[in-house]
């Protein structure tokens, strides 16, 4: 089977989703959903996050400098176009009824359905045409007691 060039396109780029979430001045949390989000070694294990375009998610980033990264599951793809396709600096955005609470290490809105949550600390960013990569430290990360980590892994004990 022979292959063609296709060019640098966005047309298989799987990647994991996230629903990232700020607070907005107010005290309302506020999720963006994003993909381009990927590990990096920094003396520590870190992430960094993509976020190309203006959206409110980004501003509030850079303003507050920390964010939750919350893993899309299955059950949340309802969830996740919604959030992904409802433009954030529409007030109405967030009037829905999902169940949120704080992070456990940072000032962050959580989602409950996550079965997978990083609590972010932005190091620091860097400025692409068009887009802005933000190169982040793990805070804390939560983890469904059903995925059985502690059990699976005794490594984690006392961690989760």
């Amino acid at each position: 089977m022979g292959k063609i060039s296709v060019g640098p396109e966005n047309k298989l780029c799987p990647q994991t989703l996230f629903l990232y979430g700020t607070y907005k001045e107010d005290g309302t949390p506020n999720f963006g959903l994003f993909c381009w989000f990927s590990y990096c070694w920094d003396g520590e294990l870190g992430v960094m996050a993509c976020i190309g375009g203006e959206k409110l998610t980004k501003d509030l980033i850079r303003a507050n400098k920390v964010f939750s990264a919350n893993l899309v599951s299955e059950s949340m793809l309802h969830l996740a176009d919604y959030l992904g396709n409802t433009e954030g600096y529409k007030k109405e955005k967030m009037n829905i009824p999902i169940e949120v609470e704080r992070g456990a290490v940072l000032n962050v809105p959580v989602l409950k359905s996550s079965p997978w949550v990083f609590e972010l600390e932005v190091k620091r960013s860097v400025l692409l045409n068009g887009s802005e990569v933000f190169q982040c430290k793990i805070r804390n990360t939560l983890v469904e007691e059903e995925l059985g980590l502690k059990e699976k892994f005794p490594v984690f004990q006392g961690r989760l």
